[in-house]
């Protein structure tokens, strides 16, 4: 009889946690506050300092020491290239050198991102969608490495998590008709999200983290 009371007071939160309609998070145990975006096309401003060239991605948030955020890129070359910064100019980038190189990154360099060739992803911005008002859609805000908190959208509700066959996390949302899927994704831009674009939902559905 003990032993059952004990597995009903184990037990009792998490049927109270489904009762009051909450979910489990899935990924509680990826999430991290080191936001490694995945980007498939460079935008301005266009200088950068590049802190590491891969074969392959890492499989660990913390294998990026003393860093908090950075642009991945995957390049035509086989190589995975990872930058920090934003700078309009390179002498802005070139003042900055010696403080990334001081955080333990002692070949980081400054790069011109537009200069880079891209590999051809399956899910990409580039990708040109011509609206059907019969089917539905997503507009996705941003894409990561490793899964971050969905703190990180703190002005919009109802994100949507999708884990890619190329093992990146996409942040989306909606389920969006045709007729409306535009006019939501002027609503996301104008958040802040600037390179929000839109996808089809059947295309990412497979793949949504639930």
């Amino acid at each position: 009889m003990k032993n059952i009371c004990l597995a009903f007071i184990l037990l009792f939160p998490l049927f109270s946690g489904v009762m009051n309609g909450q979910k489990s998070d899935k990924l509680s145990h990826l999430r991290t506050q080191k936001k490694i975006v995945t980007c498939d096309k460079a935008t301005a401003p266009y200088y950068a300092i590049q802190i590491l060239a891969l074969q392959l991605p890492p499989q660990e948030p913390e294998f990026f020491n003393h860093i908090d955020a950075a642009r991945e890129f995957a390049c035509a070359d086989g190589f995975v290239r990872y930058v920090v910064g934003e700078y309009q100019t390179f002498k802005a980038a070139a003042e900055q050198l010696a403080n990334v190189k001081g955080l333990g990154y002692a070949d980081a360099f400054v790069v011109n991102t537009s200069k880079y060739q891209l590999a051809e992803g399956q899910f990409s911005s580039s990708q040109n969608i011509k609206i059907d008002p019969n089917k539905n859609y997503l507009v996705q805000l941003s894409a990561f490495r490793f899964p971050v908190y969905l703190t990180h959208f703190e002005n919009i509700d109802g994100i949507l998590e999708f884990y890619m066959k190329d093992k990146i996390y996409r942040y989306c949302v909606g389920q969006y008709p045709g007729t409306t899927v535009l006019d939501e994704l002027a609503r996301v831009k104008s958040l802040g999200y600037k390179g929000a674009f839109v996808v089809e939902w059947d295309k990412y559905a497979p793949y949504q983290i639930e």
